[in-house]
């Protein structure tokens, strides 16, 4: 086990690198630069622009240079711990992402927590009382929550909220609390304001977990060695839960390396529909404005969640399934 983490974690070192690198080259792709955005900004809003000044900021930010060299210089600045200076907001990446970054990985943690806690229970009862009441509950439950968009569930619930409650749901924070530090006081307005956006993050993973783990755990359920363990007198709690439902959590551990990514990823709408403080929007506002610092240091940190996240699924996969642990030896 030793030797396989080392060697996973020598390959994620390149594996960061060369998601690193796509990422970079991704970003440039689209025709023009960061100031050939402001240009066209400033001519639509009727400004005078100045071309000496554009040129000296072409150069000041090395736009006129060829990508690798604009790419090592940007790497380079990585090792020792500077993302680069954000061209739209002005100031260092590092300060605009720690924040927002540490917002979403908080939320959508959280929703991963609620998503499991919810889907687990209900998958395994809907396997083992298959076609019963509930067993159709959670089968429609499931198709809701897989057909409707977050988005627009984030705007039922704001409508209903307003329309029930006279309260606009939105943001994580209170404008006293926004920036305080944690506190008890600053926790329990968190968790005010954070059911919401939970809420509606959790819901398609949670309806997806629930059809995934049930299908499993009735293939599970059919094979020979659970009737055994019921004929030599081993109790149905313990026969369920021991074994068949071990062996059905294989593929649900499995997604946990790109879980965290991609609720960050499709949160990017919600957050959005409810001003949530997240990197979801500063991402979208990065790649609209070509701003490539911003949004390469903020890619490369979703990658990084990633390969740690597959790391983390791999060490739980043999944990819970002994038969990985033999064939990893």
């Amino acid at each position: 086990m030793l030797g396989f983490i080392t060697n996973r974690l020598i390959s994620m070192v390149f594996t960061i690198w060369a998601v690193s690198f796509i990422a970079f080259a991704i970003i440039q792709l689209p025709p023009g630069d960061y100031l050939t955005t402001y240009v066209a900004q400033l001519s639509a809003d009727g400004d005078r622009v100045d071309p000496a000044a554009i040129e000296a900021l072409r150069q000041q930010y090395g736009f006129g240079e060829p990508y690798l060299v604009q790419y090592w210089k940007w790497l380079g600045g990585l090792v020792h711990g500077d993302f680069g200076r954000s061209f739209e907001w002005k100031a260092p990446v590092s300060e605009l992402i720690w924040g927002r970054l540490g917002n979403s990985i908080l939320l959508e943690g959280l929703a991963v927590v609620v998503m499991w806690l919810v889907a687990l229970p209900i998958g395994i009862y809907a396997a083992v009382r298959k076609y019963s009441l509930g067993d159709y509950l959670a089968t429609i439950g499931g198709f809701l929550g897989l057909a409707i968009p977050n988005f627009f569930f984030a705007l039922i619930l704001m409508y209903l909220s307003f329309i029930w409650f006279g309260e606009t749901i939105g943001g994580l924070f209170s404008p006293e609390y926004q920036n305080a530090h944690w506190s008890l006081g600053r926790i329990a307005d968190f968790a005010a304001h954070a059911w919401a956006p939970i809420l509606v993050l959790s819901m398609a993973g949670t309806a997806e977990l629930i059809r995934i783990l049930r299908a499993n755990l009735l293939d599970e359920l059919k094979k020979p060695y659970v009737t055994t363990a019921r004929a030599k007198g081993l109790s149905e709690f313990r026969t369920i839960m021991k074994y068949p439902v071990r062996v059905a959590l294989n593929p649900l551990v499995s997604t946990i390396g790109w879980l965290l990514p991609a609720l960050v990823s499709s949160s990017v709408i919600v957050s959005v529909v409810l001003n949530l403080p997240t990197a979801g929007p500063l991402l979208l506002r990065s790649l609209t404005s070509q701003d490539m610092y911003l949004a390469g240091a903020i890619i490369l940190l979703l990658g990084i969640l990633t390969v740690i996240g597959t790391l983390i699924s791999d060490l739980l996969l043999a944990w819970i399934d002994p038969r990985i642990r033999f064939g990893s030896k």
